[in-house]
């Protein structure tokens, strides 16, 4: 994965893929990214037309191959998934996931404890130095702690190589767990009936996009998915506009997501920094086994099922774990509250948690911190 924060570099590959000499390679990609998610449905993978395309695109790129990709292909297939999992919210949806307030602030504390001790574990598995394995391991966006790392003198590529082995391990293996645990949900009745209607969907999905690039400019944590679930709540609660997102969209979604997932690995950075590779899937894992034993007190004490909590507690990756909770029926909408909750405490503590870390491990501030 690359480095630096994505978004320059992303923007760069999808103008390219656009001109006329790379259509044929991006029609191509696609093609085979939905073919990987119609074989990945026949051998009954979880999450099939996300975790096909990503398998398959995550192989291609670590082999050399350089994956051309839809502009802003990711954004929009937030922005269909975000509408879908807001139109399920109801008052009494609301008013339910309000009581897990409480809940939702001690299961943040508890995953920057978890991720607090894995940049611990890191340090000396990697060799790298204390803010790069603190800001590794956060529980932030690459882009951003990356951006942090480097000015108060840290690698980015380490912050970004972890964070991307985290992402990939967090999204190749919590779906599948989460669909062993046979813990599936019933599908609401709202999508089960009734035809959709284009002409609402299509103005639904336009005010989402509008509010997701309002949003953009705000400290909100992921706006392409946020602003498109508020714009969802606000419509579907007040009965302004209630729609039906079909089921074919959410799939397009799925690819999209998965093939951008995939294409963002790099044969060359894996290469040259095969021990931070190694040490990121170790510290991974560990966020992983904290994350699911959580699970078992938070379903307790939240009164929800197992599955919910394993996914509300998972390290990152937001828009999967919620497409993970809204295809398989469950309680997507609690899903996403946590990890908003998670994102914006994490975003606003980061750099005294890091004071704390600093002080523990004895060692000097960078030059950003008073």
């Amino acid at each position: 994965m690359s480095t630096q924060p994505e978004h320059g570099a992303d923007k760069r590959r999808s103008t390219s893929a656009m001109a006329p000499r790379n259509l044929a390679r991006l029609c191509l990609t696609y093609a085979l990214a939905g073919l990987a998610g119609y074989l990945a449905t026949l051998i009954g993978m979880p999450l099939p037309w996300m975790l096909g395309p990503f398998f398959f695109l995550t192989a291609a790129s670590v082999l050399g191959y350089i994956s051309p990709i839809v502009p802003m292909g990711r954004e929009l297939g937030q922005v269909a998934i975000g509408l879908a999992v807001g139109m399920r919210f109801t008052p009494a949806v609301l008013l339910a996931t309000a009581t897990l307030v409480p809940h939702m602030l001690v299961s943040t504390l508890y995953v920057i404890a978890y991720t607090f001790v894995a940049a611990l574990l890191i340090k000396p598995l990697a060799r790298i130095d204390s803010v790069s394995a603190f800001f590794a391991t956060a529980a932030g966006g690459v882009a951003d702690m990356a951006s942090v790392s480097k000015e108060y003198g840290g690698d980015p590529g380490s912050v970004a190589i972890v964070h991307a082995m985290r992402v990939a391990l967090v999204v190749a293996v919590v779906p599948f767990l989460v669909f062993f645990l046979g813990d599936h949900g019933t599908a609401p009745a709202s999508t089960e009936v009734g035809a959709t209607n284009y002409l609402s969907l299509i103005i639904a999905l336009g005010l989402a996009y509008l509010v997701a690039v309002a949003l953009k400019p705000t400290p909100l944590p992921n706006p392409w998915l946020v602003g498109p679930i508020l714009t969802g709540m606000v419509l579907g609660v007040s009965e302004i506009l209630v729609v039906q997102v079909p089921s074919f969209l959410i799939i397009v979604a799925q690819i999209m997501l998965g093939t951008w997932l995939g294409s963002q690995f790099k044969r060359s950075l894996l290469v040259r920094l095969p021990r931070v590779t190694i040490s990121a899937m170790v510290a991974a894992s560990f966020m992983i086994v904290c994350a699911g034993m959580g699970a078992f007190v938070l379903s307790y004490f939240g009164q929800m099922p197992y599955a919910t909590s394993f996914l509300a507690l998972a390290p990152a990756a937001v828009t999967e774990m919620v497409l993970t909770a809204k295809v398989m029926n469950l309680d997507a909408e609690i899903v996403t509250a946590f990890h908003v909750m998670r994102i914006a405490v994490v975003s606003s503590t980061v750099l005294l948690v890091f004071k704390l870390y600093m002080r523990m491990k004895g060692s000097e501030i960078g030059p950003g911190i008073q």
